[in-house]
């Protein structure tokens, strides 16, 4: 995807001023509430007006105010997927993906279908489904219409934890089987770790970084997010493997292994990612012995940050992988948490959540 944005909209409290070229497939876009993300996506998709600049899709030019050029919505080909799936209530789901859908474009009505498992729930109408059912129909939907670009606004927001786990699977095979560049707004890191191959941070309008995930989604993501969301995750991936003495473990680049909770369905050599909460991270400063935890590894830290009040952050690697441990502050001044402190982990197999 090439997308390059350089607009100005004024808002109630500010100026929404996005000037930046986007070149992932997959991009996240941040910031704390009220900070410009869904005007932003509104602008894309041609439904706020007032936005003066230039929005230049994969060479096509959707909007100039100088030349007084700005294509109306339904010419832009975006899939706009908000945080609450507004789906025809009169209709069966089979209805509402195929709603919108041009002549000849069946093949991705069935595509649609079969990526996000849907063939079970086209008879039933929008009343009958749960909310994570929802947000797959509407996303079939967005799908359905050959989008040049998929709009996500916080499409897991309003879904419980349990529903989060069940349609964040999907996503990612909309990723990487639709091959449909998307644009995803959340509040939360690990979404954001997990679908996004480049971000785009926003405060209050502004654009505090840009780039490859791995840089942005750092330091100023999570100094920026304090206190929204459900708190930081690490976002683990790499490829199964059953010991013969069993279990279930997972085997990440550099050779570090990380036991999980078993499963009979997952098959060796299945490539998954786990999410493990860093405030589910035990770190001592001793060697760790005797303890329940059967991930136990030895590690050397790279920085310590402050992420809220009284609490701090600290970046382990070990084996080449980087583990964000959040402590209290007290703890780690009693501890001694520095930069280059050689620390020892400890994580519970039930703390790893599979993601896909």
């Amino acid at each position: 995807m090439s997308l390059e944005l350089d607009i100005r909209l004024p808002l109630a409290r500010f100026t929404l001023e996005v000037g930046t070229r986007l070149d992932g497939a997959s991009v996240a876009v941040m910031g704390r509430s009220g900070s410009g993300k869904t005007s932003l996506l509104e602008v894309l998709a041609g439904l706020r007006r007032g936005a003066r600049g230039r929005v230049v899709l994969e060479g096509r030019v959707l909007l100039d105010s100088v030349a007084r050029s700005d294509v109306p919505p339904e010419q832009r080909r975006m899939g706009y997927v908000p945080q609450d799936a507004l789906l025809f209530p009169h209709l069966t789901a089979e209805q509402n993906v195929r709603f919108g859908v041009r002549p000849g474009r069946a093949s991705r009505v069935d595509e649609a279908v079969e990526i996000l498992e849907l063939a079970p729930l086209l008879r039933r109408y929008p009343a009958t489904l749960s909310g994570g059912e929802k947000q797959r129909v509407a996303l079939a939907r967005a799908l359905a219409t050959d989008p040049a670009l998929l709009l996500l606004d916080e499409p897991l927001a309003a879904l419980d934890v349990a529903l989060k786990e069940r349609v964040l699977p999907y996503l990612l095979r909309v990723r990487d089987e639709a091959r449909v560049p998307m644009l995803y707004v959340t509040h939360q890191l690990g979404e954001a770790r997990v679908l996004a191959r480049e971000a785009l941070l926003l405060d209050q309008g502004q654009v505090r970084a840009a780039g490859p995930a791995a840089e942005v989604l750092g330091a100023a993501a999570r100094g920026l997010l304090a206190g929204e969301g459900e708190g930081e995750e690490n976002i683990l991936e790499g490829v199964l493997e059953r010991p013969d003495d069993g279990g279930l473990r997972l085997r990440m680049q550099g050779g570090l292994s990380l036991w999980v909770p078993d499963s009979p369905a997952l098959a060796p050599g299945t490539r998954a990612a786990y999410a493990v909460p860093a405030a589910d991270i035990l770190l001592s400063i001793q060697p760790l012995t005797g303890v329940s935890a059967r991930n136990v590894m030895t590690g050397t830290v790279v920085n310590v940050e402050p992420v809220a009040t009284g609490e701090d952050a600290a970046t382990v690697e070990v084996a080449g992988v980087r583990w964000v441990v959040w402590l209290t502050s007290a703890s780690v001044r009693e501890l001694g948490v520095v930069p280059g402190a050689r620390v020892s982990l400890a994580v519970k197999t039930s703390a790893c959540r599979r993601l896909r």
